[in-house]
């Protein structure tokens, strides 16, 4: 599997797993100036096939802070989608036999909009229990969350890189479309030992790809979007992620995302001797 990482505007060649979606910008536009802030990771490991490249994508990276006396900020700061780039999502794979439909089905009968409104924290998970299907059917809502429950699992490899990025002192953040239900997730599976449920749609009442969303993301951080790497297993919401002059990638399994943010120049090495993921989550959560 490959990773696909972007960087909008520029149309700079940077790696073998990166594919870069140019867009059409004047020269000195703010959206073109952002091309240059988005480039701003590191440049320190970076090896390229072309020197002459290399060396001009290291001429636009960087991860330090401005010196202004205050504590040095490590960047870049993580946006991470949770379902189906963390953990797995049983609303594909295991609601639909739940159901004893097919996915097909699944869709065909459900509501339209009940599950975006739950997401967006508009109702209520009894209230999504009378709507979730068009013809208002009655099901086992205790059934169904149990069945989620069951599902829910980290995807492969990802945990261990979590646990590379917070052992490097990343700061890494939850930005996801998700219900009430991310409460469940962490209760199985402890996400917080590794990062913040910072931005849950269900709490801010927006939804990716809304491009509100990413700026309300970069106000509460306070951050340069260049200085943000957003991962999500969706391109459209990498897309708008990159439109905002955030740098996106495009999730595609843990191996070529590892491989990407290496790529990228970013320092996430574990000593041998650590602990495994398991062993640091016992510490937080005995």
């Amino acid at each position: 599997m490959t990773t696909t990482a972007l960087w909008r505007p520029s149309a700079i060649p940077i790696f073998s797993l990166t594919t870069i979606l140019p867009l059409n910008r004047k020269p000195n536009s703010p959206a073109a100036l952002s091309t240059k802030m988005a480039l701003n990771i590191n440049a320190n490991n970076i090896n390229s096939s072309s020197s002459s490249k290399g060396n001009e994508i290291r001429s636009h990276l960087n991860t330090n802070n401005p010196s202004n006396g205050k504590s040095q900020r490590k960047l870049p700061v993580f946006l991470f989608d949770v379902m189906d780039t963390i953990v797995r999502d049983p609303f594909y794979h295991d609601v639909p036999a739940f159901f004893g439909m097919s996915m097909k089905e699944l869709i065909e009968c459900k509501h339209p909009t009940a599950w975006i409104e739950f997401e967006r924290g508009l109702i209520n998970e009894t209230e999504l229990a009378g709507k979730f299907f068009k013809d208002g059917r009655l099901f086992d809502l205790e059934g169904l969350k149990s069945c989620m429950i069951r599902g829910y699992s980290y995807i492969e490899g990802v945990e261990e890189l979590l646990h590379a990025l917070k052992q490097s002192h990343y700061e890494m953040h939850a930005f996801t479309n998700y219900p009430i239900w991310y409460e469940l997730i962490e209760e199985k599976l402890k996400l917080s030992t590794y990062l913040s449920w910072s931005f849950c749609s269900c709490i801010t009442g927006k939804r990716k790809p809304d491009p509100d969303f990413y700026l309300e993301v970069l106000r509460h951080l306070n951050v340069e979007p260049a200085s943000c790497v957003f991962i999500d297993d969706r391109m459209a919401n990498v897309e708008a992620a990159t439109d905002a002059g955030i740098v996106g990638i495009h999730f595609k399994g843990a191996t070529s995302l590892r491989q990407d943010l290496t790529l990228l120049g970013l320092d996430f090495s574990v000593n041998k001797d650590d602990e495994d993921p398991a062993e640091h989550k016992a510490e937080y959560f005995p």
